[in-house]
């Protein structure tokens, strides 16, 4: 008995697991032969031609009718980057001051989107906290532990 060496270039799938392409309008023989399978005129049989999915035959789409009302202010918000006390409590164990640099350089913050200090954590030792903003927490608890806070002017505020 002789056997064969099997390599990529000699593996083949069984028969029948792979299935030929439809090729449509190769002739009337081919299976999908004259109009393809897309009847006969009109948008749909043309290459292209079909209206999305909330297309309605030409009628007014729902999304026209139902009225439209309030106010969404998300366009407007101000985005905040977040820093927590407890981050600074964590990372700013040997320093006295927090700037914007120094948040950066620490990883907590980065790009240039404003800083907002929230009050989650404790703070134990005072710090003089530079941000864009403050929440009344934090403000707090700065005050309390004996540090200051100062709020910084926002990029493209009008003086």
């Amino acid at each position: 008995m002789t056997e064969k060496a099997i390599s990529l270039s000699s593996m083949k799938p069984k028969h029948g697991a792979r299935k030929r392409k439809m090729r449509v309008g190769i002739g009337d023989g081919s299976g999908k032969g004259r109009t393809c399978g897309k009847g006969q005129k009109g948008q749909t049989s043309r290459n292209g031609g079909y209206k999305g999915t909330t297309f309605e035959g030409g009628q007014s789409p729902l999304w026209m009718k139902i009225p439209k009302k309030g106010f969404n202010n998300t366009r407007y918000r101000t985005r905040f980057q977040v820093v927590s006390l407890a981050d600074l409590e964590r990372v700013f164990k040997n320093q006295n001051e927090v700037g914007l640099e120094a948040l950066k350089v620490h990883g907590l913050v980065k790009g240039r989107l404003p800083v907002k200090v929230l009050g989650d954590g404790e703070l134990k030792k005072p710090l003089k906290v530079q941000a864009h903003a403050f929440s009344k927490i934090a403000q707090e608890k700065i005050k309390k532990a004996g540090g200051s806070c100062l709020v910084l002017a926002k990029q493209g505020a009008k003086a």
